[in-house]
């Protein structure tokens, strides 16, 4: 592919290279997605299946991003998701706590074991022991 290509914006040309350049990388998404997934906990927590729902999906998405980005991670993203995002699901959808919080804490050690693989074990995400204070997680049904 010409390097050369460029696109015309509002505030003037960008080459294709520039806006590769210019998409964000793993650390930028995965604070993201480690946001997410707090809300998530404690959205699932007061009962706000919806909201929980909807962090989920928020999640899924920005990790297909990753995924399309960054493809060397890819698979394991891919399986990540079918193996624990997609099951916190299916406890979201059933409505129970119990399994629920047993499946999230699933997902956060597999995500830590990512880490690790990819060298960056000294990254160790760990679930805030607070409920995030700019968000009503109360359930509006």
């Amino acid at each position: 592919m010409d390097q050369k290509t460029s696109i015309k914006t509002k505030h003037g040309e960008l080459t294709l290279e520039q806006l590769a350049e210019a998409q964000p990388g793993m650390a930028r998404l995965m604070k993201e997605i480690g946001d997410r997934y707090h809300v998530l906990f404690y959205a699932a927590k007061a009962g706000n299946w919806e909201l929980a729902q909807h962090e989920l999906n928020v999640t899924i998405s920005i990790l297909k991003t990753a995924s399309t980005l960054r493809p060397k991670y890819a698979h394991d993203i891919n399986s990540f998701t079918q193996s624990h995002l997609n099951k916190i699901g299916e406890k979201i959808r059933s409505k129970n706590w119990k399994e629920f919080e047993a499946e999230f804490s699933k997902g956060i050690e597999e995500a830590n074991r990512f880490h690790e693989k990819y060298g960056y074990g000294f990254i160790r995400y760990v679930l805030s022991k607070k409920p995030p204070e700019d968000f009503d997680l109360a359930s509006h049904e």
